[in-house]
């Protein structure tokens, strides 16, 4: 009975050590949620209303064609690397460097749509869709080691380590600057009042006349006269015969 008794009593020392586990388990389950808690809230994303669409259309009176040409020819006036061209779609590249260890790069893609009549026939008007992408990269330095063995010694590895510099992309976001693209469709409006390709091509393969100088104290040759309307026809009669005198 007595050594019953002393089993069921508690070992010295089990108890705090228990103890000390949980609390580190409660204090590492509790730095996780704060963990989890501060990502959550660093992480912040601007909602979407779908509520303008002034920022990224525009209306214009001409065909998809001519619209799609106009942003084609505003984006090569500014610099921009034209990746696809075609009657409905445009997009370009074009790249900056803020810093020097920072490169950005602005992808901008123009959509060009014939607008619809509720009975579902072509209207006479063009809808521009424009989009920017800006992609943001950073110079990283990558870690490379090397081991070198020497044989005549014994199996000895000498570490060698150098780094490389890259450009890692760190950032992607669409602008949403209604300035921005205010000042892209002022440009497409200017490119698209202008003439058109076909007009430009006929004024350019038609010759210019030049009047020729008359000599000094010629007169101007009087022009010559109308000529004159055909005579009307002669009216005749009727003669009657008579008998021949022998």
């Amino acid at each position: 009975m007595h050594s019953n008794s002393l089993s069921a009593i508690p070992a010295p020392g089990r108890t705090p050590v228990r103890t000390s586990v949980l609390a580190a388990g409660l204090l590492s389950a509790a730095v996780l949620l704060a963990g989890c808690g501060s990502a959550s809230r660093q992480a912040s994303y601007e909602p979407e209303a779908f509520s303008s669409t002034n920022t990224h259309t525009r209306d214009y009176e001409a065909t998809e064609a001519e619209t799609c040409e106009a942003a084609r020819r505003a984006l090569l006036s500014q610099g921009y690397m034209i990746t696809a061209a075609n009657s409905d779609l445009v997009t370009g590249r074009k790249s900056f460097q803020p810093a020097a260890e920072v490169h950005v790069e602005v992808e901008f893609r123009v959509v060009c749509a014939r607008e619809s009549t509720r009975s579902g026939k072509a209207g006479r008007s063009t809808v521009a869709f424009a989009t920017a992408l800006q992609d943001r990269y950073g110079l990283k330095k990558v870690n490379n080691s090397a081991s070198l063995g020497v044989g005549a010694i014994g199996s000895l590895s000498l570490p060698f380590t150098s780094s490389d510099d890259a450009m890692v992309k760190v950032a992607s976001e669409t602008l949403t600057d209604e300035r921005f693209y205010d000042r892209f469709f002022a440009l497409l409006d200017r490119f698209l009042e202008g003439p058109g390709p076909e007009a430009q091509d006929e004024a350019a393969a038609k010759p210019e006349q030049t009047p020729v100088a008359s000599p000094a104290g010629a007169t101007a040759p009087s022009p010559a006269p109308a000529p004159a309307s055909d005579p009307a026809p002669a009216v005749t009669y009727p003669v009657t015969s008579s008998p021949n005198r022998g």
